[in-house]
């Protein structure tokens, strides 16, 4: 389920040595609050601390005899620790060990995750600063609507995963809960004092009540706020995809110097990496309903949502972590063609300036729907023949009767749409 491009570092969170190791440690805390209340004498508890261990292989073979991974994994470190272990596990069930130990992984996938987004918006707010007034056309529609600066389309991202981040940290603080409660949650045979002990040396806060699992909301929340920021980078992905179509090339992604954009066509340079973005993202949402699925379980516990999760877990913090870092590279090194934002700025003959010249109508006076209709009826003539918008209007004397040349070259400034630039990144934070 690892994809050959994963990072190591967030791959290695969800293989079964780094699970075992958690697992041991929950067992060995556990044994280290029980001795301090009396129930684990002191020599049997320093062969505990000091033999327990593990060997995946060996859990594996044991498995597949039992049918059990917890009881495989019990068994195999009782190889170890030998007589003493028949104090591990006291009081508690499987999933006080498999819950407790996957919220610690899905703390440590997080705290990876947040780096990825820290990263990402270093990237972003390089370029936001360097295009700060670079001169771009905005669209509503997919058509050309009025001016903006594509370091304010930067400015706007940056934004956007200053809100990823707070998801993910809120994620996070979420699922950061662990639970030894025993079978149904009411720690029949353990004394809560373990539980509260063994959650605060692994970082955890104690959930205040559990079954005999921690409640599935919790998970949802979290693949849901993934789902999110995978939305987002979806959603940015589009947008470079877009200002890339050949007919606009805008910005591109990098092209390396040997690089290959089609078996057929070699002048192609396609946005392979923004499609490919686009793709993961859809997986990411589909684990997430796994998610929300995995919330209604029958009474205080079944089995229903284990599978789900152990495929859905490893597999979306796994994807997001490659979805960050690709597109943190893609901000990085895009490659921007301020001469094209130009071109297509002029593309329009100044028809990008008509609201300017509606509200300088209605500020001579002109009623809003006269104002309307005369600016209209020249932009329709732009349309059709092409004529630049300021030269048709200075030759209509609806328009030629209220405003004179001067009025009609401060209305084609785009320094007016750029006014407000610098209060807009303050307010952003850059």
């Amino acid at each position: 389920m690892i994809p050959r491009y994963s990072r190591p570092e967030m791959s290695r969170i969800w293989t079964d040595e780094n699970k075992f190791a958690i697992w041991l440690r929950v067992e060995v805390l556990a044994c280290e609050a029980l001795h301090q209340l009396g129930a684990i004498p002191a020599d049997d508890l320093k062969r505990i601390q000091k033999r327990a261990r593990f060997d995946v292989a060996r859990i594996d073979e044991i498995e597949r005899e039992v049918n059990h991974d917890v009881i495989a994994f019990l068994t195999n470190v009782a190889e170890y620790v030998g007589p003493s272990a028949r104090f591990i596990h006291k009081g508690l069930t499987s999933s006080d060990v498999i819950d407790t130990a996957l919220a610690v992984q899905m703390v440590q996938a997080a705290d990876l995750l947040i780096a990825g987004v820290k990263a990402l918006r270093k990237a972003i707010a390089a370029q936001a600063r360097k295009h700060k007034l670079t001169p771009m056309i905005g669209r509503s529609h997919g058509i050309h609507a009025e001016p903006i600066t594509f370091g304010l389309k930067m400015a706007l991202m940056y934004d956007e995963f200053g809100r990823a981040l707070a998801r993910l940290e809120t994620a996070r603080e979420t699922v950061r809960v662990g639970q030894l409660s025993g079978a149904v949650g009411t720690h029949a045979h353990l004394d809560p004092k373990v539980e509260t002990y063994v959650c605060k040396k692994l970082g955890l806060r104690v959930a205040p009540i559990s079954t005999q699992i921690l409640q599935r909301d919790l998970h949802a929340e979290y693949l849901a706020a993934l789902a999110l920021v995978a939305g987002s980078i979806e959603r940015w992905a589009t947008e470079f995809r877009h200002l890339q179509r050949t007919e606009v090339r805008e910005v591109e992604e990098y092209f390396g110097k040997d690089q290959k954009g089609s078996s057929a066509m070699p002048h192609k340079r396609n946005p392979i990496l923004g499609e490919r973005l686009c793709g993961l993202a859809r997986l990411i949402r589909g684990y997430a309903l796994a998610g929300f699925e995995n919330v209604p379980l029958w009474h205080e516990r079944d089995i229903s949502h284990s599978s789900a999760e152990r495929v859905a877990l490893p597999d979306a913090t796994i994807a997001l972590d490659y979805m960050l870092s690709k597109l943190e590279f893609v901000v990085r090194t895009l490659t921007v063609f301020p001469e094209n934002m130009k071109r297509n700025l002029e593309m329009t003959h100044g028809l990008i300036h008509s609201q300017q010249v509606l509200l300088m109508l209605t500020e001579k006076g002109v009623s809003r729907e006269v104002a309307y209709r005369v600016v209209q009826r020249n932009a329709m003539r732009t349309w059709e023949t092409g004529e630049h918008l300021k030269d048709l209007l200075s030759k209509d004397p609806d328009i030629a009767q209220k405003v004179g040349p001067a009025d009609l070259d401060r209305v084609f400034d785009l320094k007016t749409h750029f006014r407000d630039v610098s209060r807009t990144f303050k307010a952003v934070g850059l």
